[in-house]
């Protein structure tokens, strides 16, 4: 591909991304242009489209091509229990600093379909601290916060969370909080009682309020530097000293802006404690 080509397939995209943020608000001009670039062009063929320029064409005129486009944006790979040591990191180093709290509140940024989201619930319940507890579940994407707020998820893949429930240190048995039915399973009601589901853009949003703990697990990896230190920025300033931050395996707050606000509690399992 000559030097042309490739400043021209680079100007579609620039344009593209403020496109969809002038005409839609969401702001994907500074995620990472590799991944961004990949779902784009899955989409641009999916649709049958030449080119990003027809993909920008189409988006500004049909807002239902957009709600599709958006579902290809949005990250919404996760799982229950994913990372089982983080889990036991979490109940074994962060729990047992929680305890002394009369109230606690827990951010999920970027939560998805919810599945990590109700495996904290799971958790604090194992250990006693639901009751005293509000979870705030956040994503951009209000198609798959009405899916987490459902705490639907198929059966086929049970298994698989099971197994990770019991590696993660699971206590009871895994299907006392679901119910099967028919290829479903159905979170049970009590697990939800304390979760508020919200829009909630990282992007371009503001800080969401005081918190304990923050998880946001496998996000930043999708945004460049810049919208990484403006991420840790809110979250920085979301957490009283002493409050807790939970990134993924494959992030880290060592070579970011913020990095001298928060020290390594668990450095392999990226637990991060705000000075």
């Amino acid at each position: 591909m000559s030097a042309a080509q490739l400043d021209v397939r680079t100007i579609e995209l620039d344009l593209l991304l403020e496109a969809i943020y002038r005409r839609y608000g969401y702001d994907f001009r500074h995620y990472a242009r590799a991944s961004i670039r990949r779902r784009l062009e899955h989409a641009r063929f999916r649709e049958g489209l030449d080119s990003l320029s027809q993909v920008q064409h189409r988006l500004l005129h049909d807002v239902d091509f957009f709600e599709r486009l958006l579902a290809d944006l949005s990250v919404n790979v996760t799982e229950m229990f994913r990372d089982p040591p983080f889990y036991q990191a979490l109940r074994t180093t962060v729990v047992p600093m929680l305890r002394d709290l009369d109230h606690l509140k827990i951010w999920h940024a970027g939560c998805a379909t919810g599945e990590e989201v109700y495996s904290m619930a799971i958790l604090l319940v194992e250990e006693g601290l639901y009751d005293r507890c509000r979870i705030y579940a956040t994503d951009m994407n209000e198609t798959v916060l009405s899916r987490a707020r459902e705490g639907i998820f198929p059966l086929s893949r049970l298994k698989d969370y099971t197994t990770n429930y019991q590696r993660a240190g699971g206590q009871e048995s895994f299907s006392d909080y679901y119910t099967a039915q028919y290829d479903n399973a159905v979170m049970h009601r009590a697990l939800r009682q304390n979760i508020l589901f919200s829009d909630h853009n990282l992007a371009i949003d503001g800080v969401f309020g005081e918190m304990h703990l923050i998880m946001c697990r496998n996000v930043l990896i999708y945004f460049d530097r810049a919208l990484q230190n403006r991420v840790l920025g809110l979250f920085a300033d979301s957490l009283p000293g002493g409050g807790f931050l939970c990134l993924g395996l494959k992030e880290s707050l060592r070579f970011s802006a913020h990095s001298a606000s928060f020290e390594d509690l668990v450095r392999e399992q990226r637990i991060y404690q705000r000075r």
